[in-house]
């Protein structure tokens, strides 16, 4: 400001050239309008504008002109308000300086900013309020607050206008500023009862075109004064409450109406009952006329109450009556009473019958006191009303106590009201048992095993039955069925415990006499008429290894040596005979194994330790001696195991009379008499004795032979196939595959005699016994006792 100030006083002091122009402006104008044409009201160039910097200058900051220098006009540059400028005062006009430089130049410019009626009349506050007894007297004058408008001369404050004009009216009065009074003149009574509030509009209006105007509420209460009494709206009120409300629940609201106002008007209300217990029941606001319950209400003891209720204003008084209707609620449960003492039945009562009767009370009403009952589901039981209150509970099937001993039974019983109250009581019902069900084994059938040569009285195994009926309709007894087995009692057998169902044996038992048995226990229970079921039981005899292995081939006999010749020719694996063995025992006490325990010369055989064929290991040598004596050893796999031992005589030889020489050398031909002479004369003193004999014998063997088939018969041991040494075996799979047929001629000499032999098909076996001092027969023609047909290894 201070630089501003120096800049004029040094233009003065240039005494440069001065100038100055007028404008006359609207407000309120836009932006940008043209406010003078300066270059041309001053007489200025264009570009002296431009070469000369021209600007405007202002005293204040406020700038609402501006130069335009390309164009040599002033523009409005922001919003001009005459009202914000020039407030109250006209006419209003805007001083500034237009400066060129080079040389220095200055012009004074002034704008009047004109009015225009933009404002309109408009009251300081927006509500006047008045307080009005309508005891006041007529012509009451009442100031009123003045309107203002911003704008000026005509656009200004011209009139006002009260509407309506019914109590009141409006008067001016001038005063010394040129400004006018607004007075609000009474012209008719007020009655607070039939108006008790006064609204109205005062108007502002000033002279603008168009018009424009303000407007200001007028709101005035009239006071009261107590010439009215209170009035109820009703002379009787009904209402209905629900029993069991709690304290507190609002039963109706009375009104009375007074129409004083303020304290003329203020209504307190009271109960005046005292015959009955109706103000100890409820109570009323004396305020607002609400009856609210403060005790307690019950349908099922009174069902209706009258309130009288009285209304005052303090001076005056008026009452009425309030008739309380009580509704039922359904409050109450019904209550189940069993009538039956008895809580047993028996599992054979018939569908259809009584089982117990209960009683059901319902204190409610109506819907309320209606009840239905049922009972829990899964039950064989059903309910039924027989008369009022009163039910029947009945069984709609069969019983049965082993499936279920005793039922909860639950009887449910729910009202009919809204919401249904239940309640509910369980009886507690015992099924007594009837004899029905008979005594049941765990298994349809039993297996039990004992080991041969077992102790007599040794506990065998152990039935059980189940009987699903109790106490002593559950109580089984175990009794063995009389049966044979082979011939005998099964008593001899076995034994069975009546109480504990415990099978023992009676005597010792042979697997190689009997294998197995069965036999039948019946269980017994102890109800009247008692009930039974039987079993079969099995018993299965388990093989000892009692029986040691027995020998059938080579047959061992004192009379006679047997021998296996083996030709020097002979092979590897040459199969010289084979050792068959059995065992009456069974499973792995049968297996048998043979084992090489002694031999003339190991190197030259072995024994097949399953099969027990003896064959050669290697080639038979001229060395090798004539006469080899083996012993064979025959185990079975039992525990512990049993053996048996045979001897087998093999001559190693081309020739029988090598085989002759060597073999009565053998031990127990020393008791053979080299005399032969002396052998045939007793030959024919006992020739009768000894066909005698011989029919002895050969009875006897087919007996003993008889016997040892009926062994095997009755053994489940698997039969190996026997084939003796003269067997053929046509197709040439046999045991001995190869069979020789001789024809020896013998004398008193034995150098002398001469042999000679054919091949056939089988493998050859000589047979000699050192008593015989003829000549020997023809081997293949002698008939053995093994080719009977009768034979069991045939």
């Amino acid at each position: 400001m201070r630089r501003q100030v120096l800049l004029f006083i040094l233009i003065v002091y240039l005494n440069s050239a001065t100038g100055q122009v007028s404008y006359s402006i609207p407000e309120e104008m836009p932006k940008g309008s043209l406010v003078g044409d300066i270059t041309q009201d001053l007489g200025l160039d264009v570009k002296r504008l431009t070469s000369g910097k021209a600007r405007i200058y202002t005293v204040d900051s406020a700038e609402y002109i501006e130069l335009n220098k390309e164009r040599g006009v002033l523009l409005v540059k922001d919003r001009i308000d005459r009202e914000r400028i020039c407030p109250q005062t006209s006419p209003c006009a805007l001083h500034f300086q237009v400066i060129l430089e080079n040389p220095m130049e200055f012009y004074s410019v002034t704008v009047e900013v004109t009015d225009i009626n933009d404002n309109a009349p408009i009251f300081k506050r927006g509500e006047m309020k008045f307080r009005i007894s309508e005891s006041a007297v007529i012509g009451a004058v009442f100031v009123l607050e003045q309107a203002v408008d911003l704008d000026v001369g005509v656009n200004g404050l011209q009139g006002y206008l009260l509407k309506p004009t019914d109590n009141f009216v409006l008067r001016l009065q001038n005063q010394a500023d040129g400004s006018k009074m607004v007075e609000m003149v009474l012209k008719k009574p007020l009655d607070r009862e039939k108006l008790d509030h006064l609204s109205l509009v005062l108007t502002a209006t000033d002279g603008g075109e168009p018009q424009l105007s303000g407007t200001v509420q007028i709101n005035i209460n009239v006071l009261d004064i107590n010439d009215n009494a209170p009035v109820f709206t009703q002379k009787t009120y009904k209402s209905a409450l629900r029993e069991n409300s709690l304290p507190g629940t609002e039963v109706i609201v009375v009104s009375a109406s007074d129409l004083d106002d303020g304290s003329n008007g203020k209504i307190s209300y009271a109960i005046l009952n005292s015959a009955d217990d109706a103000s100890d029941v409820f109570d009323i606001n004396r305020d607002t006329g609400e009856v609210k319950l403060v005790g307690n209400t019950d349908f099922e003891k009174k069902r209706q109450y009258q309130i009288l209720v009285q209304a005052s204003d303090g001076g005056l008084t008026d009452s009425t009556k309030v008739v309380v209707e009580i509704l039922d609620t359904n409050d109450n449960i019904p209550t189940i009473n069993i009538m039956s003492k008895s809580n047993l039945v028996t599992e054979d009562i018939q569908p259809g019958n009584t089982v117990t009767i209960v009683n059901v009370q319902d204190p409610d009403s109506g819907e309320n006191g209606k009840v239905q009952c049922y009972l829990n589901k899964n039950i064989p039981f059903s309910i039924s009303s027989t008369s009022n209150n009163f039910f029947s509970i009945m069984t709609d099937s069969e019983l049965d106590r082993e499936r279920a001993s005793e039922y909860n039974i639950t009887v449910t019983c729910s009202d009919e009201g809204v919401p249904s109250l239940s309640s509910s009581v369980t009886l507690t019902l015992q099924i007594s048992d009837v004899n029905d069900n008979p005594p049941v084994f765990e298994r349809s059938s039993y297996e039990a095993y004992i080991v041969e040569n077992n102790t007599p009285g040794l506990s065998i195994f152990t039935v059980r039955a189940r009987d699903a009926d109790w106490n002593q309709n559950a109580r089984v007894s175990y009794i063995l069925e009389d049966s044979s087995v082979n011939g005998v009692p099964v008593s001899s057998y076995v034994s069975v415990s009546a109480d504990s169902g415990v099978i023992h044996a009676v005597r010792s038992f042979d697997y190689e006499q009997i294998k197995d048995f069965q036999f039948h226990v019946k269980a017994q229970d102890g109800g009247s008429p008692p009930l039974s079921s039987n079993v079969t039981v099995k018993i299965m005899i388990q093989d000892q290894n009692d029986n040691p292995p027995q020998v059938l081939y080579p047959v061992q006999s004192g009379g006679s040596v047997v021998a296996e010749m083996v030709p020097r020719s002979a092979d590897v694996g040459y199969l010289v005979t084979k050792v068959v063995a059995v065992d009456v025992d069974s499973g792995q006490n049968a297996w048998l194994s043979y084992k090489l325990q002694k031999a003339t010369d190991r190197a030259l055989f072995e024994v097949g330790l399953q099969n027990g064929e003896i064959r050669t290991i290697r080639q038979v040598t001229d060395k090798d001696a004539v006469k080899q004596r083996l012993t064979v050893i025959v185990e079975d796999n039992g525990q512990p195991s049993r053996s048996a031992t045979v001897i087998v005589n093999v001559a190693v030889a081309d020739s029988f009379p090598e085989v002759l020489s060597e073999f009565t050398d053998f031990p127990h031909d020393k008791e053979y008499n080299d005399n032969l002479t002396f052998y045939l004369v007793l030959a024919l003193a006992v020739v009768s004795f000894l066909f005698i004999t011989c029919l002895v014998v050969i009875i006897s063997v087919k007996i003993y032979r008889w016997r040892q088939s009926r062994i095997l018969y009755h053994s489940n041991l698997p039969v190996i196939p026997y084939y003796p040494p003269r067997y053929s075996d046509t197709l040439g799979t046999g045991t001995l595959q190869h069979v020789y047929n001789y024809e020896v001629c013998r004398t008193t000499d034995s150098r002398k005699s001469d042999c000679k032999f054919g091949r056939a098909g089988s493998e050859n076996v000589l047979i000699m016994d050192p008593s015989s001092t003829g000549t020997m027969q023809r081997i293949q023609n002698e008939k053995s006792i093994l080719d009977e047909p009768d034979s069991p290894l045939e």
